[in-house]
């Protein structure tokens, strides 16, 4: 649970010491951070449970039953094994079972399989529920309902994936961890040293809650809460919602991203890419006006289609009509239907008969190259040239459908001319031959390339991890811009050791008909390698490896209810730019993070030394053991402090800019610590210079202590302000404007200390005493010598930070 994490102990422990003081309000205060946290938490422990339920609304809301000889409209969750489930086209399968009749039965399982075209289903074979009917009827025996379903199962795989802490929310444990396990050491001694001198037991828990504020990173989650706040609308600004805050806080760290091809490379809806006439071979491209010959392929087509289509195929080639505007010439809208032959298991051919306006009869056929050839009876060159021809443009990871016209005129079984009481059952008895070719493609979305090129000078890689086959994977990679190379099916990774598998993941790109549970292997495969993975997808089938991610990336428009809720973002405008936005954001929010740990560990470290005096012996010359009298920062000085670290840590941090280089550097490592290096080294020669200065204050002999507590209090509070400005320019060095919002906190400062001094009653509250004019000039002084000095240590730094990284290049 998240009240045993070590610092929210530590808080409750501060608060309930706080209350026995009589401290009311500062109890309430820290009692508050702690809620504030574990509501946070609560919200991503329930997020499996939001999966589940949307599992089970995905189910069909009714279902055409047969139950006891009567048809019923049941609901999904009504339905039992044994029952007779009817399908037909448009339908949403309620529950898997054996197919009892199947009649041109083809079926989008996308959601499950992630195949972007439909399959045919026979009988015999197996329906699953979340299945969409595309064409044709079928029949199914119900043999597994609700949770026993594969939907269902999937479902509880998915409940089972514990997704990983994030790489910040385990630096930021490992940083508050031995921070609080230093100040509870620290304070038992402080507390051990005030009894055993004679002091009451108030006076050392005093002195002991001191230190620990001092110490303690309470700062550090508050901050980090702010900032993933503020950040989470910052992504929903560019169209990226996140699901809860934490999710922000991996985005600047993402070194591979796992990219679903259906529906996130590309637009998840199937396109005309180009025509073939046939016999004349003339091939019209996407863009290119059309005209003849391929008006007529284009009208045949037509009339081998249904006028309100859902295979995504016929929906493609109807799109492309409207947008080619065919004269009325090639439209019928006013020809009677007079017999429909739908697909069958040996012949995958789709033709549909019309009586034309002159009393004629027109016959339009599609359906796969191979079937079109045989209907035609193409032999020897014939059919092998129409096969070349299709192999060509499939070869290009195009869905190829061929389209034949019957022969008007011709003789059927020795007649002169068809009876409409006399159809052949058989469209074999027809004559046919082939007018062309169409190719098909789920297009790539347009901004894809420039996104994927953007992700890899950022120094992340991009797979590609897809259920289509691999001609179709490997050629929309080739469009998108990923690294050439082999493509590996699901069935191959399946027999590699894991040796080889490991392998395998650092050198593709391209993963092809891979099922679901292989996607979740790989994204945990890829974990184990050290990567830290942001995965997109938007079907049922992408659910489990989403949540196992360190970035789970859902559709919000095409995506399914199941995926968006095991995602940690979601793509309001389902635009592949905006997650590179997004990755772009993170980084900004990582580098302006830094700057706002660094200075909180600088201002940190006066108040931390401050709060130890008592245990120095020179300590001992310059104070006389007055009760609590001897301490230079109570708590409510530390309190007072904070009104200038938590907004400076928040508002203006959170507020700079980013930087133009961000996106040419390659992510922060997973294991780096939460402050890097370079900025805990300036923080800490910063914080030296602030604690020496302020040290030279409190030990001056001679002095009440009322006085140089005064002299401390507003040095800390000046210098505070000003060290908000000298980061903040040096943090917005080459971004644009002056950081004019970060020297606000000087004045900030400034004013604070007039009040604190100037205001009688607050000044007797906080136990201070007020300056003449003579103290007052040595403090500005100090003040002005201290930040300066403060600023030498980040020029110094930068210049050795420049050098390295020139050297290393």
């Amino acid at each position: 649970m998240v009240l045993l994490e070590p610092t929210n102990l530590l808080l409750l422990a501060c608060a309930l010491i706080y209350g026995l003081l009589g401290e009311r309000g500062e109890a309430a205060i820290l009692l508050l951070f702690v809620g504030a946290i574990s509501l946070l938490d609560l919200v991503q422990q329930r997020r499996s449970d939001h999966a589940l339920a949307e599992l089970a609304r995905l189910h069909a809301p009714r279902a055409r039953v047969l139950r006891d000889g009567v048809e019923r409209l049941l609901p999904a969750e009504q339905l039992r094994c044994g029952d007779r489930l009817r399908l037909e086209e448009g339908d949403r399968v309620a529950a898997d079972g054996p197919l009892e009749e199947a009649l041109g039965l083809w079926l989008d399982e996308s959601l499950l399989s992630g195949e972007s075209l439909p399959v045919e289903r026979g009988a015999g074979q197996m329906v699953r529920a979340g299945s969409l009917v595309a064409s044709g009827y079928g029949l199914a025996r119900v043999s597994a309902v609700a949770a026993d379903t594969e939907l269902g199962r999937m479902g509880r795989s998915l409940a089972a994936v514990v997704p990983p802490a994030t790489p910040l929310q385990r630096r930021t444990q490992r940083l508050t961890t031995r921070l609080t396990r230093l100040a509870l050491l620290l304070c038992a001694l402080l507390a051990l040293l005030r009894i055993g001198l004679g002091g009451a037991w108030q006076e050392a828990l005093l002195a002991a809650l001191a230190l620990a504020l001092a110490i303690l990173p309470n700062e550090i989650p508050v901050v980090l809460s702010l900032f993933l706040a503020m950040g989470s609308l910052r992504l929903a600004r560019i169209g990226v919602l996140p699901r809860w805050p934490s999710a922000v806080a991996s985005l600047g760290s993402a070194t591979v991203l796992a990219v679903d091809k259906t529906g996130t490379l590309t637009q998840n809806r199937m396109a005309v890419q180009c025509l073939l006439s046939w016999p004349q071979r003339q091939l019209w491209q996407s863009g290119a006006p059309l005209e003849e010959p391929w008006h007529r392929l284009l009208e045949l087509a037509l009339l081998a289609s249904r006028p309100e289509p859902i295979d995504a195929m016929e929906q493609a080639i109807q799109r492309l009509a409207n947008e080619q505007d065919l004269g009325s010439e090639h439209l019928h809208p006013d020809w009677p239907l007079q017999r429909e032959y739908p697909l069958q298991s040996d012949l995958l051919v789709f033709s549909r008969l019309w009586r034309d306006g002159r009393g004629g009869w027109q016959l339009a056929a599609k359906g796969a190259p191979e079937a079109i050839a045989d209907l035609c009876h193409l032999q020897g060159e014939e059919a092998e040239a129409l096969r070349q021809a299709a192999a060509e443009l499939a070869g290009r990871g195009l869905r190829v459908l061929a389209v034949a016209q019957g022969l008007d005129g011709a003789p059927l079984h020795g007649q002169a001319e068809l009876s409409e009481g006399e159809l052949p059952a058989n469209v074999h008895a027809f004559p046919f031959m082939p007018v062309g070719l169409i190719g098909l493609a789920d297009p790539l979305r347009p901004e894809v390339p420039a996104a994927i090129a953007a992700a890899g000078t950022a120094g992340m890689r991009v797979l590609m991890i897809t259920g289509d086959g691999p001609i179709t994977a490997r050629a929309i990679a080739d469009q998108a811009g990923l690294p050439p190379g082999p493509v590996l099916c699901g069935e191959d990774l399946e027999r590699l050791p894991p040796s080889e598998l490991a392998r395998c993941l650092q050198s593709s790109s391209v993963f092809a008909r891979v099922r679901p549970a292989q996607k979740l292997a790989l994204v945990q495969g890829l974990q184990r390698l050290g990567a830290v993975v942001a995965m997109t997808g938007d079907g049922v089938n992408d659910a489990a490896a989403l949540k196992a991610a360190d970035i789970g990336v859902a559709m919000g428009r095409m995506g399914t209810a199941v995926a968006r809720e095991a995602a940690d973002l979601i793509l309001l405008r389902d635009t592949f730019a905006d997650l590179v936005a997004a990755l772009a954001l993170g980084r900004r929010i990582e580098a302006n993070l830094q700057g706002a740990l660094g200075y909180t560990l600088a201002i940190h470290l006066p108040i931390a030394a401050l709060s130890l005096l008592p245990l120095l012996p020179l300590s001992s010359a310059v104070n006389q053991p007055t009760g609590t009298g001897e301490l230079i920062l109570l708590p409510v000085h530390i309190a007072l402090l904070h009104l200038v670290i938590d907004p400076a840590c928040t508002l203006v941090f959170e507020a700079l800019p980013a930087e133009g280089s961000q996106m040419r550097r390659p992510p922060k490592p997973a294991q780096a610590p939460l402050i890097a290096q370079t900025t805990s080294v300036i923080a800490l020669a910063q914080g030296l210079v602030l604690t020496l200065a302020a040290m030279t204050l409190a030990l001056v002999p001679g002095i009440p202590l009322e006085q140089r507590r005064s002299l401390v209090l507003v040095l800390l509070l000046l210098a505070g302000g000003g060290l908000v400005g000298l980061n903040g320019m040096q943090a917005r060095r080459g971004r644009g404007k002056s950081p004019w919002i970060a020297w606000i906190m000087a004045p900030v400062g400034g004013l604070l200390s007039a009040v604190a001094l100037g205001v009688p009653a607050i000044r007797q509250l906080l136990q201070l005493a007020p300056l003449g004019a003579a103290a007052l000039e040595a403090l500005l002084i100090l003040t002005l010598a201290s930040l300066a000095l403060m600023a030498a240590v980040m020029v110094v730094a930068r210049q050795n930070t420049l050098g390295r990284a020139a050297s290393s290049t």
